[in-house]
């Protein structure tokens, strides 16, 4: 089958085309630099597939202009989903695929380097000596042991998180509305959401985005914790309420944030801008303050996961290709129908 893979990056080229040799039936994979979207859907002309990732917008928009050129599968290489229009899929007979667990241990140990390079200030030591510059004033952090850390989405990559943070000596606290055995039995306790935010030091964000999660961290929430709060998010940009972080930051009410994702990711996150003047004022003012870390979404970005996502994804166009979209691994599919919880 013919895919046509779309925001293509070296190291994923290198990936698919490893995991696509290994196949009995190898598809025919086209590499498009460009992100998916409503006025480059045409570029996927002849492919009954389409290879799309977390930054694509597979709104309605680009679903229609898919489906004008005969495009039959929607590949997502990511487990969120939150980017594409079921509704418009399921209305042009267009099924959608994803990755429901490439590598757990990838974002979950990313969010803890964030944490931990946050709380220690290793990110201002590196700097400081590398222009010879050995003063300790200013980098005074804190034990991770005994504190109380909340988790908020204790899917795969949540309660990879839980056991690290058990690992550290920490008293982890978990929100999640539908909570699993390996959740109940991993030594967090269940708290509802309210709770969470009054009784943790650090809040790690591993939910998916939907109309329930979009904006949880708002200003409302952010006036619950006691003062010094260490926000983490590896999940989705769009959990947060990024302006009333800010205001949380430029009060000193939140003692440090680290993101991995961003609302306005799309536009940034991907790209070399070092050459150009920053045109996302609350990005630019995010960078200026000294207790914010800010990577670009790149907590999958392990050998292990790209390995998974590209083998999962092509699996899943194999699978389409011979069957349908009933042939899918039933983890795997997407559909407006049913409620699938992504980490």
């Amino acid at each position: 089958m013919h895919i046509t893979h779309f925001s293509a990056r070296a190291f994923e080229r290198e990936a698919f085309a490893a995991a696509n040799e290994a196949l009995d039936s190898p598809h025919r994979i086209t590499f498009q630099e460009t992100r998916l979207d409503a006025s480059t859907a045409a570029l996927a002309e002849g492919s009954p597939a389409v290879c799309a990732f977390a930054n694509d917008d597979v709104g309605a928009d680009t679903i229609a202009a898919l489906a004008e050129v005969s495009v039959k599968l929607i590949a997502l290489r990511c487990a969120g989903f939150n980017q594409v229009d079921l509704e418009a899929a399921a209305k042009h007979d267009i099924a959608v695929a994803r990755v429901p667990a490439y590598s757990p241990h990838a974002v979950a140990e990313h969010a803890v380097a964030l944490l931990m390079t946050l709380v220690r200030h290793t990110h201002r030591a590196f700097n400081r000596v590398r222009e010879h510059n050995f003063s300790l004033d200013g980098l005074m952090g804190f034990d991770l042991h005994g504190k109380t850390v909340g988790i908020i989405g204790a899917g795969t990559i949540g309660i990879c998180f839980v056991n690290i943070m058990k690992g550290f000596g920490c008293r982890v606290l978990a929100f999640d509305p539908y909570p699993n055995d390996e959740l109940k039995n991993s030594g967090a306790e269940l708290v509802d959401l309210d709770t969470l935010l009054a009784e943790s030091d650090v809040i790690s964000l591993h939910c998916p985005l939907n109309p329930d999660t979009h904006h949880l961290i708002n200003a409302d929430a952010l006036a619950k914790p006691k003062p010094g709060l260490v926000l983490i998010n590896t999940s989705r940009g769009g959990v947060i309420d990024t302006r009333a972080v800010l205001e949380a930051l430029k009060a000193r009410t939140l003692g440090g944030l680290a993101l991995d994702v961003y609302e306005e990711e799309g536009d940034v996150f991907y790209k070399d801008l070092s050459g150009q003047i920053m045109q996302d004022d609350v990005l630019a003012r995010l960078l200026t303050f000294p207790n914010v870390l800010v990577t670009s979404h790149q907590g999958f970005l392990t050998r292990e996961a790209v390995t998974n996502i590209a083998d999962t994804t092509l699996k899943n166009a194999s699978a389409f290709e011979r069957g349908g979209q009933d042939a899918i691994p039933e983890a795997n599919r997407v559909s407006a129908e049913q409620h699938v919880a992504a980490d």
